[in-house]
């Protein structure tokens, strides 16, 4: 089995895999595991030897390209297209589209502001008493032949891999994959490139597993607003990566701004570290969060809440409902933001403006998924997220998904739907309890949405000069001229004609606003996704 990415998502689905006896290699962007919800200072121990230990753990290492065969489609997916590097024209293998890095195991990066460790920590994974311990094993066969990764120049790897099993979990309808039907399961190449991405000597290779577990994560999303495009204007996710990481803030006095509960630990996070937190903007109205989170909140959410709560009153820090930026200023850098209160819909209301002096503000309004790697494997998408079953299986029977690129939900959420897809992808049975932990996460991130949706109206607070797409520096104006321009129509024709998406960031930051002012419905199909020299592409394998 591989498993992509190394959050608590990813984690927690090698842990519950190796409970049923398969054989896993998990691999990870980063340089340690644990994703964003569990990022420390760089060289501290990160608490996750146990389980690595049982495990091929393969830090640094961006997954390329993927190869499903079109016969384990499900429910109608086409895995089809050539990926740079794939097969010739003789290779019988449907060739999926080459596909981007693994997202760096971020699977909690997301509403993390509430998804306390809990007793399904991952970090607890030691002692086993993770995410619901029950994960029955679906045949002695199970154990020995669940996974099979090997590397290029093996033996070309097993035709066996996670199909549709018929066993279920007292009645739960959750089907553990059968390692020994091969016939009804694509064989999966997975292309990786091992080592440093600013290394000049980065390994490629080649695993054939039975099964693949993806958990790529998300990233920050931001909205366009007048100056965002000046140096000290960072994402919430990129802040509280460096205080957590490198201990170091991103500016003096800096201003936290957006939508979502993660927004209160990057305060925490920018207060640890000695910066002087301006004010915590929430976009959304009192009424709007308070209606959405109405249901009953588990205590543990709770007591966090609480405690980033004490955290801002200590150190003085006002944290305000229904006001936001909608304007960075500065020259060289940026010097002051100016905030407004909004509406429901987030409509600026005029006359509420406000001008803060700061030398650094954090913007986040929620979070987007990382599909690529499963789009380039043929499997579905809803609205943006991967379409899973209630077994965490994708439309293409042996991929499975957990934790944000199937829904926004938390650090809680990611480690119980990765517990559930490893138990299944390795063969294994997932008890009720274990199924009933992973609904009520998924009730939270319900509740999450609700409360912290994105309003309609922001584009309101856009000029015709706004940078949009910042790495080609494509306006608001000139996307709303090719956007009613007949010679370009659609997403297709708008990307060649405004260069919007076409820069380093390949349409991650800008892909979903360009779709969204536009009409458009945002792909995530990136041919390359990631940084890749063409020496390592041309290269044999194993001589990169």
């Amino acid at each position: 089995m591989v498993i992509v990415g190394a959050g608590p998502a990813g984690l927690a689905a090698a842990e519950h895999a190796l409970r049923v006896g398969a054989q896993v290699t998990i691999l990870d962007q980063a340089d340690a595991p644990g994703g964003q919800y569990h990022r420390g200072f760089y060289g501290e121990p990160h608490g996750f030897g146990e389980v690595l230990g049982r495990c091929e753990w393969w830090p640094e290492s961006t997954v390329w390209a993927i190869e499903a065969a079109a016969a384990g489609v499900a429910g109608g997916a086409a895995a089809g297209a050539v990926a740079a590097g794939g097969a010739g024209a003789g290779d019988a293998r449907a060739v999926a589209h080459v596909a981007g890095g693994t997202g760096a195991g971020d699977d909690s990066a997301a509403a993390g502001a509430v998804g306390g460790a809990g007793p399904g920590s991952a970090r607890a994974a030691a002692g086993g008493a993770g995410v619901g311990d029950a994960c029955a094993t679906a045949g002695a066969s199970s154990a020995s032949s669940a996974s099979s990764a090997s590397s290029a120049g093996g033996s070309g790897g097993s035709d066996a891999g996670g199909a549709v099993g018929e066993a279920t979990a007292g009645g739960s309808g959750v089907a553990a994959a059968d390692p020994g039907a091969a016939s009804h399961a694509p064989a999966l190449r997975i292309h990786v490139l091992r080592g440093p991405a600013d290394g000049s000597a980065r390994e490629r290779v080649t695993l054939e597993p039975d099964a693949l577990i993806l958990a790529t994560g998300a990233h920050d999303r931001v909205l366009p607003f007048p100056g965002w495009q000046l140096p000290g204007v960072y994402t919430a996710g990129a802040a509280q990566a460096l205080a957590k990481g490198e201990r170091v803030a991103v500016g003096e006095r800096v201003l936290v701004s957006g939508a979502g509960p993660f927004l209160l630990p990057v305060a925490e996070s920018l207060l640890a570290v000695g910066a002087e937190v301006v004010a915590v903007l929430e976009a959304n109205t009192a009424a709007t969060v308070l209606k959405g989170w109405s249901k009953h909140v588990h205590p543990g959410k709770a007591a966090e809440l609480a405690r980033y709560a004490a955290t801002l009153a200590r150190h003085r820090v006002p944290y305000r409902f229904g006001r936001t930026v909608v304007e960075a200023r500065g020259d060289d850098r940026v010097r002051e933001v100016v905030t407004a209160r909004l509406r429901a819909d987030w409509s600026a209301v005029p006359g509420t403006e406000r001008t803060h002096t700061v030398d650094a503000v954090c913007v986040g309004h929620g979070f987007t998924p990382q599909p690529e790697l499963a789009v380039a494997a043929g499997c579905l998408l809803d609205d943006g997220f991967v379409r899973i079953d209630n077994a965490q299986r994708t439309t293409i029977t042996s991929v499975f998904a957990a934790g944000e690129i199937t829904g926004i939900g938390g650090a809680d959420a990611a480690r119980a739907e990765g517990a559930v897809a490893g138990c299944v992808a390795a063969g294994g049975t997932p008890s009720p309890d274990l199924l009933r932990r992973r609904d009520r996460t998924r009730a939270f991130a319900h509740r999450l949405k609700a409360a912290h949706p994105i309003g309609s109206e922001w584009p309101g607070w856009l000029r015709d000069d706004t940078i949009i797409c910042r790495c080609e520096e494509t306006t608001y104006e000139e996307l709303k001229t090719a956007a009613a321009d007949p010679v370009t129509p659609g997403p297709h024709a708008l990307k060649l004609g405004t260069r919007a998406g076409l820069g380093p960031c390949q349409g991650r930051m800008c892909g979903p606003t360009v779709a969204e002012l536009c009409g458009g419905t945002e792909r995530h199909h990136r041919p390359i996704a990631q940084p890749i020299r063409l020496g390592e592409l041309a290269a044999p394998e194993g001589d990169s």
